[in-house]
């Protein structure tokens, strides 16, 4: 999927009848979607968009979009006279490094919602011991952009091709600050094409807090203990800095993102000329992925 010559990009459903956005076009779906709540936000994106999965490391606005999803889902089961089913699949990606908390909370949040999720991960590795086997104790220390390269974006871009991922939901909010300050409910992601789908963009911590307690969503039990926002163990913790969202993250880097919304084709570029550069200190054979 890429754009096309007269700047619109075509996606093909299960008809195989193109669906079509340009700037304008894109622009007013943003302005009219804002008008909507969340849950008629996904109603909408369900019906219209193809190959549509959502990404979740089961943080707390993902968790919200989760139970918005299953309530939609048994909604249409209902108007349908079907077998409830969660109609949008969900994609995990398991860095090998999140918190026991994060995984146990995982498998939790998929027998509540009775549904299963996509687990991809760093390629040709089970474990933390496989991958730094492979590639070196704390990488994440000695070349985080490799680290991030290849336990995020790597698995990611390995997963859209392998499901046939045409649009993600993803649980960025305005309100998280840093690179997500300014952005829309749905972006066409610069480069690939993917559509990206905010649905609580426009939401604050307070406002999902208030949801996943009303409707008694599962969360990270590490949320009760001063974390803010639960990446991987060796990059996370608590924090009393209430006035910062990711407060936590990465504590003492200029970073406010995994890379999973990055520029894509960068990344790949920086890593392969990385793997160059360590290939020519060691005379090892450069391995592209």
């Amino acid at each position: 999927m890429a754009p096309n010559t007269d700047n619109t990009f075509e996606f093909e459903d299960d008809q195989n009848l193109p669906i079509l956005f340009n700037k304008e076009h894109l622009k007013y779906l943003n302005e009219t979607l804002a008008k909507l709540p969340p849950k008629k936000i996904l109603e909408w994106a369900i019906v219209t968009l193809p190959g549509l999965y959502q990404t979740t490391a089961f943080g707390l606005t993902g968790l919200a979009i989760l139970d918005m999803i299953s309530k939609v889902s048994l909604e249409y089961a209902e108007e349908n006279g079907t077998l409830p089913q969660h109609l949008v699949p969900l994609i995990f990606l398991d860095t090998l490094y999140h918190f026991s908390e994060t995984l146990s909370l995982a498998n939790k949040a998929a027998t509540h919602y009775k549904t299963k999720f996509h687990t991809f991960k760093p390629i040709e590795c089970d474990t933390a011991q496989d991958f730094e086997r492979n590639y070196g104790q704390k990488l994440w220390e000695t070349d985080e952009a490799t680290y991030d390269y290849l336990v995020k974006v790597e698995p990611s871009r390995r997963a859209y091709k392998e499901l046939g991922v045409k649009a993600i939901i993803t649980g960025r909010r305005r309100s998280q600050k840093g690179d997500r300050e300014s952005i829309d409910i749905l972006e066409i992601e610069e480069g690939t094409g993917l559509l990206k789908l905010n649905p609580l963009a426009h939401w604050d911590f307070t406002k999902v807090r208030t949801y996943v307690r009303a409707n008694e969503v599962p969360y990270n039990s590490l949320l009760d203990q001063g974390y803010r926002s639960v990446g991987d163990w060796h990059s996370t913790l608590p924090t009393n800095d209430l006035s910062n969202e990711r407060g936590g993250r990465w504590e003492g880097k200029n970073k406010t993102e995994c890379g999973l919304h990055k520029d894509y084709f960068k990344m790949r570029a920086d890593f392969i000329a990385a793997q160059r550069k360590r290939s020519t200190l060691d005379n090892s054979i450069v391995k592209v992925i």
